[in-house]
């Protein structure tokens, strides 16, 4: 199954690009999700992170652009695959 509909809590996720260089390459586990965001705890710290603006990388699996899972996260599970 792709990781796109994959429940993405407790796992480690890695900013490959942004338009904010300052986020590349943020690494956490992600704490929590919502509809434009993405919460990880790195290390003592937790960031939010905006979906829209990131490509990044969930346990070492393919890239994913966070403009594709802009939408609620039982939304996101729950949606087939588009051809």
């Amino acid at each position: 199954m792709d990781v796109i509909h994959m429940p993405w809590l407790d796992r480690t996720l890695t900013v490959l690009a942004s338009c904010d260089p300052t986020l590349i390459g943020t690494c956490g586990k992600v704490i929590d999700e919502s509809r434009r965001t993405i919460t990880i705890l790195n290390g003592e710290q937790q960031r939010i992170l905006a979906k829209d603006v990131i490509r990044f990388q969930i346990d070492g699996e393919p890239p994913i652009d966070g403009r594709r899972v802009c939408q609620r996260p039982e939304d996101r599970i729950n949606r087939s695959r588009r051809a």
